[in-house]
């Protein structure tokens, strides 16, 4: 049968497929199945080439009687067509006392085993619940956000919010640890915490001219440089700062573009660009080839094995280099 994810705690069946785009979530919702019931089952985290150990466990008659076992497959999206069947076996086998809970996030929907899955799940004949977790829209990953700050008795101002909720969509773990540090910052006092205490908090905060730079270097734009120097010379931004933002902007490029040519729905989403990058990244790619992008990030990674020893130049004189390189039409390694 099929469930939506609000409802798959209820259920009282022995086996769970789970799958869909939503790790965090999928992951989530393993580890609640897991940790439900029996407190003295034994639980399990196994691999898909860890199967055999699961059939040991779930057999064992130990010294009084038959114990109960709860397993989690944290990796079923790359099972093998053998080890596909294996689970497919272990569904129909496992125990009402037991429990198997299948994690398949990101899974092919062209896969034999998931096909399988959910042929066999909506049967009526089978005790295996499929749930699937959609990466949430923007305002969904908002409202269960805000949930999450009010359980914890946090104030926090919309804008905050709003930014957090851009830069971490869809990562409810990395939300959750952001949410625990204001936890500890706020300290009891419920005070209002704004976007200077949530940005530094969440690593966000850094000159305006970091993000102006990494545009100009991924539109090609000259003024790359004029910015690169102001940021060092003025600001006094660390070098590895700079190499990492870039970086970091590269990579989502080179995501972008390769999600593009799959003919990805959201292309931006599943690249995990937000904030204001959301509107510069699309513009960005028309000026670079694949080939291009795997050169300047190579180019990249070679600058900050400069910048961290291996080299005795000057750091700005490195990164102009690099600088330059980038802006030309392919660069070179």
């Amino acid at each position: 049968m099929k469930r939506s994810p609000s409802n798959v705690l209820e259920s009282e069946m022995s086996a769970f497929y789970l799958y869909g785009e939503d790790s965090d979530a999928l992951f989530e919702m393993g580890e609640a199945l897991l940790a439900k019931g029996d407190p003295e089952a034994i639980r399990l985290r196994v691999d898909v080439s860890e199967l055999a150990q699961v059939e040991t466990e779930s057999r064992s008659q130990g010294l009084f009687g038959p114990s109960k076992c709860y397993a989690l497959v944290r990796n079923a999206e790359s099972a093998s067509p053998k080890q596909g069947e294996h689970l497919l076996n272990m569904v129909a086998e496992v125990r009402p006392e037991n429990r198997l809970i299948i994690c398949a996030p990101g899974i092919v929907w062209k896969k034999a085993m998931h096909k399988k899955m959910q042929a066999y799940a909506g049967s009526g004949q089978s005790e295996l619940v499929q749930c699937e977790f959609h990466t949430p829209t923007p305002a969904d990953f908002q409202q269960w956000l805000a949930r999450e700050i009010k359980i914890q008795q946090l104030h926090i101002t919309d804008e905050a919010l709003q930014m957090m909720g851009e830069r971490l969509h869809g990562m409810r773990a990395a939300a959750r640890q952001l949410i625990e540090r204001l936890r500890l910052y706020d300290n009891g006092q419920r005070e209002s915490l704004g976007m200077h205490v949530v940005g530094d908090l969440l690593g966000e905060r850094s000159p305006e001219d970091l993000e102006a730079y990494c545009h100009a270097v991924a539109k090609k734009d000259s003024s790359a440089l004029l910015l690169l120097r102001r940021l060092i010379s003025n600001q006094q931004v660390a070098e590895v700062q700079i190499i990492s933002w870039l970086g970091t902007r590269m990579n989502q490029l080179l995501m972008y573009c390769w999600y593009q040519a799959q003919r990805e729905r959201n292309p931006l989403q599943k690249s995990r660009v937000f904030g204001e990058a959301r509107k510069q990244i699309p513009q960005e790619a028309k000026r670079w080839k694949g080939k291009e992008l795997s050169l300047a990030i190579k180019r990249i990674t070679e600058a900050e094995k400069l910048i961290k020893g291996a080299s005795v130049e000057n750091n700005l004189v490195v990164l102009e280099r690099m600088t330059m390189d980038l802006l030309s039409r392919e660069p070179s390694v």
